[in-house]
């Protein structure tokens, strides 16, 4: 089983420098070309970090850690546990950890939580705990101290930060808005309109003016809510057919104009201004999107089996510009600014987007 593994890991290796080699300078469309900057292996050594900038948070292979626009790996670790991982801390820990030690991209410690009776969530530059049967929610702040927790009726399946807001969704089919106290914005919200309740997915957008969802199984739906006052109401809803019974994959991306869910063979695409949804067929589970960047392009990674991939480049909001497939169990996608970091196996490429 070992040296399977290790031969699909050389595969890997090998189609990703393939890929490299493949998508080097190709144009995506005629202004702008993906150039190579960079190509590392996890399991290398490299020289001590110098701190150049901000920093790039992984998971890849076995391994986390984070990452320079450079390449240079400020922290690079085997996992031994679970992991919570944000852009400014992490945490690994066991199963129902007792105390959990919370730390900095440079591995200094931030803060150790003790009976924490939980696992920790870091959102919104703050951390959470939620209980070990996912019922309560808690803010602990930098000195290790609750402040405050929030009891829910059954489970949560998802939940999100912005905006000093938290939004959750529920076993049960309810979605909760919480302010920075824990205290309700408004009385939780059920979309219904299906045979099985339960929250899929659910994001909220940077300034917290909107939530969306993926709710309910036979049908499945996604909706939008916009903030009206002080309250919020459905702007637009839409029934989705052969839905998951599983996480989806839901975020704002295009500087908050647009939404993409993950929905039966590929992507649905909302664009806030016009009102319109599209479908966008994609072969495959989504497995990573990323279209933070503000040029118009949504990044995807798709898994069409355990080791068949494909990166998929979208000019928003439905043209494909580029489909690469590689080979690889665990992948990775990441952004920041100009910059598109992309992992298969244990190696990780970094690709500059320029004007040409």
């Amino acid at each position: 089983m070992v040296k399977k593994k290790q031969k699909y890991w050389i595969i890997a290796v090998f189609l990703l420098f393939m890929f490299y080699a493949f998508i080097a300078g190709r144009p995506i469309p005629v202004e702008t070309i993906l150039t190579s900057q960079w190509l590392r292996s996890l399991e290398s050594d490299y020289p001590d970090f110098e701190d150049t900038g901000p920093l790039i948070p992984f998971e890849l292979g076995g391994r986390f850690g984070y990452v320079d626009s450079q390449g240079n790996f400020a922290l690079n670790r085997i996992k031994g546990g679970y992991v919570s991982l944000s852009k400014d801390r992490w945490a690994e820990y066991q199963a129902m950890p007792e105390s959990i030690e919370v730390r900095d991209p440079l591995n200094s410690r931030i803060v150790t939580i003790k009976n924490s009776r939980g696992y920790p969530k870091f959102l919104d530059n703050r951390v959470f705990i939620i209980n070990y049967e996912q019922t309560s929610l808690s803010l602990v702040d930098e000195s290790g101290t609750v402040q405050w927790t929030h009891d829910f009726a059954a489970p949560l399946t998802y939940m999100d930060a912005a905006a000093g807001l938290i939004v959750t969704g529920s076993l049960d089919g309810t979605v909760e808005l919480l302010d920075g106290n824990g205290r309700l914005v408004f009385p939780p919200f059920e979309p219904g309109g299906s045979r099985y309740s339960v929250i899929l997915g659910c994001r909220i957008s940077r300034d917290g003016s909107k939530l969306a969802m993926v709710s309910g199984i036979d049908p499945q739906r996604f909706l939008l809510l916009g903030r009206f006052g002080d309250s919020y109401k459905v702007i637009y809803h839409e029934f989705l057919p052969q839905g998951f019974r599983r996480e989806v994959h839901i975020a704002f991306i295009d500087n908050d104009n647009r939404v993409v869910f993950e929905r039966n063979g590929g992507l649905g695409v909302y664009t806030i201004q016009t009102r319109k949804s599209l479908f966008l067929p994609l072969d495959g589970d989504i497995h990573a999107i990323d279209g933070s960047g503000d040029d118009g392009l949504l990044f995807v990674i798709t898994s069409e089996s355990e080791f068949r991939k494909n990166l998929v480049v979208i000019r928003l909001p439905e043209t494909k510009i580029i489909e690469a497939p590689f080979i690889s169990q665990a992948v990775f996608l990441g952004r920041q600014d100009s910059r598109v970091f992309i992992g298969g196996g244990t190696t990780m490429v970094s690709f500059e987007l320029d004007k040409k």
